[in-house]
């Protein structure tokens, strides 16, 4: 486990001639990284072979004037010498810096040459890594500083089943050992160190070295799913150095000997973390896949769409009608509002039929088997009870057109394989357009009474003026029935949410956004979103198990782009404009939307089109509570 360590700890030297009169070559300067490539060909950033180092003396030259096949060596000495047992003083005097010994000499053939080359490379690799790094800008934001500046707790990575890693964390937690680089190091190559995890925030982690005890002073954080985070081994095992951090080197005569203490008993990474993570990045669903999704401009129905982008398990969406692309849809490639080609009149739900009487040659349809399953719960309590739902009958609903509310809704349609189409009482489009689809065992529906009980603000029908609403009353008077409660999932996951974790969450009213959050109510299986830094009427109501929910560090480990909370003053612009906006599901939804960052300095714009919440949510809960109707006289 050690080698590592003793290839660079130990008091040795080369043994160079000085006195001798042959001319050397200086080094090159030791800002210029040096990655090893292939096992042993060093190159610079750029990913380039034209350079090489030689493994016995350290020295950087033209790979063509390299001895031998392999072009390990800059001569034949250094490869016999490192036949011989001087290659940890070789190695040592490398990364201390020490110029390279006389065998290095036939590299004098294009020396300035190499130096031009390799610093030009270095500086283009810099540039693009600039261009690289201003192209997503997240305006300062920080999740490290974020939670270590107010105490926060982040929701642990194994609530998002549907997320990396999610069902394959273990028991990774704090005080797990890691080997990271060292950035306390001033060798002119990429040396490692051990770090235990300090805080662990979703998939970043607190990091601090080993043998810096309480001092925190270079804690720093990162996510454990990065490249450079590797299990206690490694660097044994892939021939990387391990050396201490300059400010600590003072502290102890004998490394090797600290490291077997503090390491013996110690946990660390599977060896095989990376692999499990690449793993679990892959996605099914590729670009040109024909699906069937939810019409935003008419939630009744359904259109065909093609797969023009998959991030992090996001799909963007373009309607197949779209030609310039821009008409799009984002959801998660498990969301309950995407089908395959075919669903919609096998259940008997609104389609859309398009113009394109012909796919395009390379579009083909999805694979049926990669779209989530229902639950068969509702086949079973059918066959149980013999009961189902009905038409007209009443419950309480999740309104998709504001995720905020929980309204008193009605079944409007029954469709096949357990289907509903419910429509908010009081607020319905004369045509039905507005009618949404959600699956009996949808998370997303209650039976009457269920905000009552679990003290949350029902939203009573628009205009309905007996207040406050009771659904005795508004039963008796409409002359219908509530849904049987037995009917209803009341399924409640061990989700380990908790009020107050901090999260990364889709706002599904503008569902391209992936914004900074946090959970503020429980209900069950229920959570109630916060968006930091905005108002609460922009909160949104979610299931547990919903795959728009992430861990923090989600957004930086799949390149998807992240919306920090909002500033003060665009907090202020939208609170004065939200409350001059009413929702009108007359026509098109013009509710309240939360801009992305890059949108914050302008005004609040009314929405061209439906937004909605993913059908079945997700899932949470602490203990079960009734969700039966008061029984009035």
């Amino acid at each position: 486990m050690f080698d590592g360590y003793d290839s660079c700890s130990e008091d040795t030297s080369s043994s160079s001639s000085s006195d001798e009169s042959e001319e050397e070559v200086a080094p090159l300067p030791s800002s210029l990284p040096i990655i090893k490539n292939n096992g042993q060909v060093y190159t610079y950033p750029d990913g380039k072979s034209g350079m090489a180092t030689c493994e016995m003396c350290g020295m950087v030259g033209v790979r063509d004037a390299f001895y031998s096949k392999t072009k390990r060596f800059c001569s034949v000495s250094c490869s016999r010498s490192y036949s011989s047992n001087s290659k940890k003083a070789s190695i040592l005097a490398r990364l201390q810096g020490k110029p390279p010994t006389k065998k290095a000499k036939v590299l004098q053939k294009q020396p300035l040459v190499a130096k031009l080359a390799a610093y030009a490379q270095y500086q283009a690799t810099l540039q693009n890594q600039a261009k690289t790094k201003a192209a997503v800008p997240v305006e300062g934001f920080s999740w490290g500083n974020y939670i270590n500046s107010n105490s926060f707790t982040a929701a642990p990575v194994t609530c998002f089943k549907h997320a990396p890693m999610g069902t394959c964390w273990g028991d990774i937690s704090e005080g797990v050992r890691v080997e990271v680089p060292n950035t306390d190091c001033s060798l002119p190559t990429k040396v490692f160190w051990i770090a235990g995890i300090v805080k662990l925030a979703g998939y970043n982690a607190l990091l601090r070295y080993e043998g810096f005890e309480n001092d925190s002073s270079l804690d720093f954080w990162c996510n454990v799913c990065g490249s450079d985070i590797h299990p206690v081994g490694w660097c044994a095992t892939s021939g990387k150095p391990l050396v201490p951090p300059r400010t600590i080197q003072h502290k102890y005569t004998n490394w090797k000997a600290f490291l077997v203490k503090r390491l013996t008993g110690a946990k660390t990474l599977p060896p095989d973390f990376s692999q499990k993570v690449s793993e679990s990045m892959q996605y099914p669903f590729k670009t040109s896949m024909r699906v069937e999704v939810v019409d935003k401009t008419h939630l009744c129905r359904t259109r065909v769409a093609v797969v023009e982008s998959v991030i992090g398990g996001r799909l963007r969406l373009v309607y197949e009608e779209s030609e310039d692309k821009t008409d799009d849809f984002w959801c998660h490639m498990y969301s309950p509002l995407i089908h395959h080609i075919g669903w919609s009149r096998s259940i008997g739900h609104r389609f859309k039929r398009s113009d394109i009487t012909k796919k395009q040659d390379a579009h083909f349809d999805a694979p049926a088997h990669l779209f989530m399953k229902v639950s068969l719960l509702a086949r079973a309590v059918f066959s149980l009870t013999g009961e189902w739902f009905k038409e007209g009958m009443k419950l309480e609903a999740i309104d998709p057109l504001n995720l905020s509310a929980i309204c008193v809704a009605t079944i409007r349609k029954v469709l096949a394989d357990g289907y509903l189409m419910i429509g908010i009482d009081g607020s319905e489009a004369a045509d039905g357009s507005d009618w949404f689809c959600y699956h009996a065992t949808s998370p997303s529906i209650f039976p009457v009474g269920f905000c009552e009980i679990n003290m949350i603000e029902l939203t009573p029908p628009r205009g309905y003026a007996k207040l406050p609403f009771k659904w005795f009353d508004y039963l008796r008077e409409t002359d219908s029935i509530a849904a049987p409660v037995k009917l209803f999932n009341k399924e409640v996951p061990n989700h380990g949410f908790h009020v107050g974790m901090k999260l990364e969450a889709v706002d599904l009213m503008e569902p391209r956004l992936v914004c900074v959050a946090t959970v503020t109510r429980i209900i069950h299986r229920l959570l109630r979103i916060h968006f930091d830094g905005w108002e609460d009427e922009y909160d949104q109501w979610v299931d547990c198990e919903s795959p728009d929910l992430y861990p923090v560090g989600w957004c930086q480990l799949t390149g998807y782009q992240l919306q920090p909370p909002a500033p003060q003053s665009s907090r202020d612009n939208q609170s004065s404009s939200s409350k001059q906006k009413k929702k009108s599901k007359s026509q098109q939804y013009k509710g309240h939307k939360k801009m992305s960052s890059l949108q914050l300095k302008e005004e609040l714009l009314d929405g061209e089109e439906y937004s909605f919440l993913q059908g079945a949510s997700d899932q949470e809960s602490n203990g079960s509570a009734s969700y039966y109707i008061k029984q009035e006289p």
